[in-house]
């Protein structure tokens, strides 16, 4: 009985280390998403600690990145080109941005590819994401607002719906 009893003490200290925290990993709801740089001056480490070594430093605030792993205060990042590192937590903000990839594009006045364009973007402009229905977006690009087509920035998931 006394074996039971401290086996069943085992198998739930177990689960407890293994099951996500508000201090660990994040639940798997939380991850992946999309965040922005709150610096100008971002340190990517190899590892998720002030003792791993630098891998490379972003130099532009609101820069979005998408978090793919959680430890502790510590966030793994991929960016734009696919690389991936960890930054603290207080680099990072929830305020979503996009940069706009590939080639010029678009923002149209409506989310309506026959509506009329307002603005054309160069690819590495940055901007806020506003709302999203699936396959387009609301952006603010330089103080004006229009829509964009999800597919043609970096910043938001597929068919991602955002209020």
């Amino acid at each position: 009985m006394a074996l039971r009893f401290i086996i069943l003490i085992a198998v739930f200290m177990a689960i407890s280390v293994a099951l996500p925290s508000k201090n660990g990993v994040a639940a798997s709801s939380d991850v992946p998403r999309f965040v922005s740089l709150s610096s100008d001056k971002v340190n990517v480490r190899v590892g998720p600690g002030k003792r791993y070594p630098i891998s490379w430093v972003y130099v532009r605030s609101g820069w979005p990145v998408e978090v793919i792993a959680e430890y502790e205060r510590w966030r793994q990042i991929r960016d734009v080109e696919g690389a991936t590192g960890w930054i603290h937590t207080n680099l990072l903000s929830n305020r979503r941005t996009i940069l706009i990839t590939n080639k010029q594009r678009p923002v149209y006045e409506e989310a309506d590819g026959d509506s009329p364009v307002i603005l054309l973007v160069d690819p590495g402009v940055q901007g806020k994401l506003l709302e999203c229905n699936g396959f387009w977006c609301e952006v603010e690009i330089a103080g004006n607002k229009g829509w964009l087509k999800a597919a043609h920035f970096y910043g938001v998931f597929e068919n991602e719906k955002i209020r």
